[in-house]
């Protein structure tokens, strides 16, 4: 089934067509009405991985509980289906993730790596959801070296080369040089 191209359709119908055989090995999301399929990129996943590593460690020596998702695992974040490049969710929120479809509560932090087919506007529609879903959210910029936070509640903070990363209040004692994020 060929899909729908810029028509706004319900998360039904979203649900419908992710759920078809034919689409069982692509990655959906739906952002603003859209179904939109995620394509990925060495560059953008080996960041994402990077992060990923590091959020685990921290989880793992500093005795915290929780579940680190990469790009194929969705999650519900108001009433859209996003799949971010990382995500955590705490096992206190959370003591077992879904084993099919997308994870009904959005996560505690998302991470979305910004890659050149990334429209703005949907990028500007997602921020704005995971706000709203109280979200953590970090949207790394691999051209200029940047990692923007996103914190609901406080104002937005932009992380440079030079600066250093960290968990708030969703991942206590987290600290990463951003250097650490871009190093190949």
């Amino acid at each position: 089934m060929a899909l729908p191209t810029r028509t706004v359709i319900s998360v039904e119908e979203f649900d419908t067509i992710t759920r078809l055989p034919e689409n069982a090995d692509r990655l959906f999301e739906y952002i603003g009405g859209e179904i939109v399929e995620v394509p990925s990129n060495p560059y953008s996943s080996a960041i994402a991985s990077t992060l990923s590593f590091h959020i685990k460690l921290h989880l793992r020596e500093t005795n915290q509980s929780g579940h680190v998702t990469g790009e194929a695992g969705g999650y519900m974040v108001s009433g859209e289906r996003y799949a971010p490049d990382v995500a955590y969710i705490s096992k206190a929120r959370q003591p077992e993730l879904v084993k099919e479809g997308y994870n009904p509560n959005p996560p505690d932090l998302a991470v979305e790596v910004v890659s050149p087919t990334d429209s703005p506007r949907r990028l500007s529609i997602k921020i704005g959801n995971y706000i709203t879903a109280g979200t953590l959210l970090w949207v790394v910029y691999p051209d200029t070296m940047e990692i923007v936070v996103h914190e609901p509640g406080k104002p937005v903070r932009v992380r440079t080369i030079d600066d250093t990363l960290d968990g708030g209040d969703v991942l206590p004692g987290f600290r990463l040089p951003v250097r650490d994020v871009f190093r190949e």
